[in-house]
């Protein structure tokens, strides 16, 4: 099966934004509590986080991680995790029915960005709260000493500033499970009040509307447009949702999934061009994906009113990795409006990284984020597939090849998927540059459904590809349901 991938340099879609390899943390089962924080375990560092999971979320190398939900900010009072820990209330939670104790709040969060270099990105309660409390929060976080809640700050140990960037305006407000869900004009008018108080208070910040939760909702894209009217420059952002799974065990299928991501940024993506012009504005609202997984195992999210119960830990296998990498890959190839992305969540909950007391091991996925996220930086481009195609079920006509490439400088960055469940492809990089070698390719391949665990932690990880033979163009041979990110030096 001989495929070729044809590149130009002068067919540009745009700067890949460093923000599209993003994370997100909520306070959910056992991602905060006994996942990233800790402070009985073994691996506990002075502030209570877990260090080894923090060496570990250090190689996916994210930028970005949104916090503290997720469903759980619909009915979260920051002020609760703030301050002395033995004066911080314990409360009932009601989106996942989970005992909170608040013993990791903003301050917490703001120190384990810092471990990682993460810019932290906030979502306030728009359920619950009030667009005051939401302003509150901004001035507590960003603020310089010499008001109510900057000197709060100061008190609790934090006198600089945190310089919060990037604020979520509530979190699925379309969805009816949400706390506080209402139609979307009355949410626009919360939303509205909210970001003018909160930009008020720190006029460099950037606000996110929340959009539609996904594709399926009935709501879907007439919630967008009504939002974004009445927003209008106030959402520098609208907020898409996505999770996906291979229901039907037909992975051919599966994994021409892409198209539906495609489809559904392009089709939000033409929603804010349209209210943007319609406004006769010369800004619109790009596009933030700030939740994104496989997610259809481990379904239901009752915690019986446990603390940190085992919620929503999905278990991943080699085709649920390619379709992780087939999400960045569309990110990358809709640089021009996808600017922001959140793969969620990043331990126990649907995670890339799984804790067992004091155990940890990385699955599947992990490994393919890393290896698009290790290679973040460039300009997408255009690419030319010519080759074999087939047609899904549900997702219809796709080429066997999904990929993504990003030129930086004086190198290239080529994603390849083959997606065949039998056949290898011979693969042909074609550029208007001479491609001189290859500085460091990887594969990941093995069957599709094989999985890592506690007991088998490396069983799915990527191995150094040594397969290309470079003349100018590239070519080499790529096995079935595998994954190739490949670094190539130009002349």
């Amino acid at each position: 099966m001989e495929t070729k991938l044809v590149l130009h340099s002068q067919f540009p879609i745009g700067e890949v934004s460093p923000l599209i390899f993003g994370g997100f943390l909520e306070h959910l089962g056992r991602s905060i509590y006994t996942g990233v924080y800790d402070p009985d375990s073994a691996h506990a560092d002075g502030d209570g986080l877990r260090q080894d999971v923090i060496d570990a979320l250090g190689e996916l190398e994210m930028t970005i991680v949104r916090y503290p939900g997720g469903n759980f900010a619909s009915g979260y009072h920051w002020r609760d995790g703030v301050g002395p820990k033995e004066s911080r209330p314990t409360v009932r939670e009601l989106a996942w029915q989970s005992i909170e104790p608040n013993t990791f709040g903003t301050d917490e969060f703001v120190k384990l960005c810092r471990k990682l270099d993460w810019q932290p990105m906030l979502a306030v309660n728009l359920g619950t709260g009030s667009p005051e409390e939401a302003r509150d929060w901004v001035e507590y976080c960003n603020a310089p000493i010499g008001t109510r809640f900057a000197d709060e700050r100061a008190a609790n140990g934090s006198a600089d500033p945190f310089d919060v960037p990037i604020w979520c305006l509530g979190n699925e407000m379309d969805g009816p499970w949400q706390l506080g869900h209402v139609p979307a004009d009355q949410y626009a008018i919360r939303a509205q009040q909210a970001a003018k108080m909160m930009k008020n208070c720190d006029r460099s910040i950037a606000a996110v509307a929340c959009g539609s939760s996904g594709s399926q909702m009935p709501t879907f894209l007439e919630w967008d447009r009504q939002v974004l009217e009445h927003l209008g420059d106030l959402a520098d952002y609208v907020s898409l949702h996505r999770y996906v799974g291979n229901r039907t065990g037909d992975s051919a299928d599966y994994l021409a999934i892409s198209n539906s991501i495609d489809r559904q940024i392009e089709t939000v993506d033409a929603c804010t061009r349209l209210v943007a012009e319609q406004r006769r504005s010369s800004s619109r609202a790009w596009l933030c994906f700030d939740e994104w997984n496989v997610w259809y195992r481990a379904r239901g999210g009752d915690g019986g009113g446990a603390f940190a119960p085992a919620l929503l830990e999905e278990r991943y296998n080699l085709e649920d990795a390619l379709v992780v990498a087939m999400f960045l890959m569309s990110f990358i190839r809709h640089a021009d409006c996808v600017k922001i992305a959140n793969l969620a969540q990043l331990v126990n909950v649907i995670g890339p990284v799984m804790t067992r007391g004091d155990e940890l091991f990385k699955q599947t996925i992990f490994h393919a984020f890393r290896m698009i996220s290790s290679r973040k930086t460039g300009v997408s481009l255009r690419g030319a597939v010519v080759g074999p195609r087939y047609s899904s079920d549900r997702y219809g006509e796709v080429a066997y090849l999904d990929h993504a490439a990003m030129l930086d400088g004086d190198h290239l960055h080529v994603f390849a998927v083959n997606r065949s469940l039998d056949k290898d492809m011979r693969l042909v990089v074609d550029l208007d540059r001479s491609i001189a070698k290859v500085v460091d390719a990887e594969m990941l391949h093995a069957e599709l459904r094989d999985e890592n665990g506690f007991d088998a932690p490396d069983h799915v990880s990527s191995a150094p590809f040594n397969g290309w033979v470079v003349h100018g163009s590239a070519e080499a041979i790529l096995p079935p349901h595998s994954f190739t990110a490949t670094t190539f030096a130009l002349t």
